[in-house]
């Protein structure tokens, strides 16, 4: 074997105290004999020193070595601010101009790292690059690396914490694809919350970045709600502005900011920002007037009282009409009925109102029945549950409320057993749809009997449950900015008695106050639209039971028709998938609908000028270079040892390790036992004689 290195070891054959002990010893003696001048004391000396050479036994060690290549990472960033002016033919450029250098290099392998954004996840964390370039560090040594070339914009976004971790074990040179000193406007989000109360407002924070305009500079920014018309804001440039904006209904409220653009644009994406919040109500306030003690009466109020985000007011007024012995009206209850307060000073504070076999008495003056049909006119909601007396000279129909309900008596009343049926809009209504015992395809409902229904004439509005001989029974309808209910029956309360199997008063009286309430989850003619990862839900409730397709507009302005499966009655559904993240905006004609997928606000488009303020303080800890290659085109690469300089000025070095790897080992004894103990036994004598001369 032709070896490639040669080393000398030692095995001892004591341990190394005993050979150390022994050789102090020798030298001490033959320091001595020297000293004295003695005749044979060079021979005594190497005799002494040919012992303790024996002892600790050397060996040659003749190893076969296999050179191992160093490893140079260049890693590509191929995310979407690269895409931008010429960014990215710069890139293709300087890697085939890398390629051929590096080829030129002996005893080199290069790993190649293409930096991605792909998926829905990817905008929102930027761009990885550092964390690509240790994870293709994974599988090679600290000490075969040569070192790293990333070519890229300059915009990674881990690159602080990669700093932080430590630098690398070789350095890092940079190759920067975009020009320098670029300037691009941008919108920057500060401070957005996640969720506002309905009926108040939000605070949102937003800044005009823009290098060319002085702080405080006027610029225009549009402000888009629930995809309506935008409207214009004035906010001063390179400064926080904040901007209150109201929450209007529950669910989620879609805000879009859009900056005019700048004197000098390189994108216009990052002038634009979505903020999607949600809207929860705090406590919904009911208000129960209940015109007399009767059965059903409590039956209201429990069901109300079981809902822990319901805040009940509940009178009940007392004295029956044909009761006339001259006593005032606020000497008949332990507190005063606060009539001014609640139906003229506080009216609008409540989310509901009902009543509940309510007569007119002259408890409530006109001129308040006045107030509550114009509170309903203007957003509120009101539940009428009928009892005889709207049939009768008494009824509420009679009041200026008459002409916000969808119903007028016939003064009938009919008292005899009946189903309540769902009628065929009350199938495909979120009010009564899939009610349990309702029965379908014409079978009769499995649910109790009720024995009073009250004649209704003038109908308007969607009747969605009938009652004897298909008269309406629970009327729907939309006034105004309002809603009403119109319930023509006061026998509910046997349901929850439980007469005859009893029935679902509870979900059907739930569902009927929240639709009142503008639960969005309970719009009879909506679009929705849900992301669930990486697919849109659609689903379309109406109640002509028309489905029509879909239009999905994408973040980047590119449009699909998706058609809709019926479900249901009026209900359909379709499913798609996505891949861009950003706001998708869908309509069928008639109505439209908006979702966020994804990252609303990508980090990766945040800010795209190129820069080398973030990876710098890498560069400078591990002695690597950086270049614009605009201005400086791809460096020469040079072969560099481990204690030389790293780059240069038009040159970029790679370090030589000289790793190798070990693949054969002879081993022979420097000085054998029987030529030690012969050299040993011959320097003994040649003393001993030495001696005797």
């Amino acid at each position: 074997m032709t070896p490639d290195a040669i080393n000398v070891t030692f095995g001892p054959l004591v341990p190394w105290p005993v050979v150390v002990a022994l050789g102090l010893i020798a030298l001490a003696a033959a320091g001595y004999v020297l000293a004295r001048r003695a005749r044979g004391g060079w021979w005594r000396a190497g005799a002494l020193a040919l012992l303790v050479l024996a002892l600790a036994n050397p060996s040659i060690v003749a190893e076969r070595r296999e050179p191992r290549p160093d490893v140079v990472v260049v890693a590509v960033d191929r995310t979407a601010s690269q895409e931008i002016g010429e960014r990215s033919a710069r890139t293709d450029a300087a890697v085939e101009a890398l390629d051929e250098k590096l080829a030129r290099l002996s005893d080199i392998t290069v790993k190649r790292v293409s930096v991605m954004a792909d998926g829905l996840s990817g905008a929102e964390d930027g761009t990885r690059l550092m964390a690509a370039v240790r994870e293709a560090l994974v599988d090679v040594p600290a000490h075969r690396l040569a070192g790293v070339i990333a070519v890229t914009d300059g915009q990674v976004h881990d690159a602080a914490a990669a700093l932080a971790a430590g630098q690398l074990p070789g350095p890092f040179h940079v190759l920067l694809s975009g020009d320098r000193n670029e300037r691009d406007r941008r919108l920057r989000v500060v401070r957005a919350p996640s969720f506002g109360m309905v009926d108040k407002t939000v605070t949102v924070t937003i800044e005009v970045v823009d290098p060319n305009e002085p702080a405080g500079a006027s610029t225009t920014v549009l402000l888009g709600i629930d995809g309506g018309e935008a409207t214009p804001l004035a906010v001063p440039a390179n400064q926080e502005h904040s901007i209150e904006i109201p929450i209007e209904h529950g669910g989620q409220t879609i805000l879009e900011f859009a900056a005019e653009p700048g004197r000098q644009e390189l994108v216009l994406d990052n002038n634009r920002a979505v903020i999607a919040v949600n809207g929860v109500r705090d406590r919904l306030r009911v208000l129960l007037v209940s015109g007399e003690p009767h059965a059903g009466e409590r039956t209201w109020r429990d069901i109300l009282k079981s809902d822990p985000s319901v805040d009940l007011v509940h009178f009940t007024i007392l004295r029956p009409p044909e009761k006339q012995d001259g006593t005032p009206i606020r000497e008949l209850s332990l507190i005063a009925f606060p009539i001014r307060e609640l139906f003229e000073l506080k009216l609008a504070d409540f989310n509901l109102i009902i009543f509940d076999r309510y007569r007119r008495r002259g408890v409530l003056p006109r001129m308040y029945m006045q107030n509550i049909a114009e509170y309903v006119r203007k957003g509120g909601a009101l539940l009428e549950a009928s009892g005889p007396t709207f049939a009768s000279r008494l009824s509420l129909a009679r009041t200026p409320i008459g002409d916000v309900l969808p119903a007028q008596p016939t003064g009938g009343v009919i008292e005899q057993g009946f189903r309540p049926r769902v009628t065929g809009i009350g199938e495909r209504h979120p009010v009564t749809a899939g009610l349990a015992g309702a029965g379908h395809n014409g079978s009769e409902p499995t649910w109790g009997r009720w024995f009073r229904q009250i004649e209704a004439r003038d109908v308007r509005g969607n009747v969605v449950m009938s009652g004897d001989v298909d008269r309406p029974l629970l009327i729907l309808d939309r006034v105004g900015e309002g809603r009403v209910a119109h319930l023509l029956s006061d026998q509910m309360w046997l349901w929850s008695r439980g007469y005859e199997g009893g029935g679902p008063q509870a979900e059907l009286l739930r569902r009927t106050a929240h639709w009142l309430m503008r639960e969005p989850d309970l719009e009879e003619d909506v679009l929705h639209v849900f992301s669930r990862g990486d697919a849109l839900e659609i689903e379309r409730r109406t109640l002509d039971g028309t489905l029509v397709p879909v239009r999905v507009t994408s973040p980047d302005g590119t449009t699909q028709t998706v058609e809709l499966e019926e479900v249901g009655p009026g209900n359909g559904k379709a499913s798609i998938q996505v891949r861009r993240p950003g706001l998708y905006r869908l309509t069928d004609g008639v109505r439209t609908a908006m979702v966020a997928v994804g990252a609303l606000n990508p980090i990766e488009l945040s800010d795209v000028a190129a820069t080398d303020r973030r990876l710098a303080p890498i560069v400078e800890a591990t002695g690597g270079g950086l270049q614009w290659l605009v201005d400086d085109g791809v460096p020469a690469l040079r072969r560099v040892s481990k204690d030389r300089a790293a780059s240069g000025r038009g040159w970029f070095g790679l370090r030589t390790n000289g790793d190798y790897v070990v693949t054969g080992v002879l081993t022979v004894p420097a000085l054998p036992a029987a030529l030690a103990l012969l050299l040993l036994i011959g320097s003994l004598m040649v003393a001993w004689r030495r001696e005797g001369d």
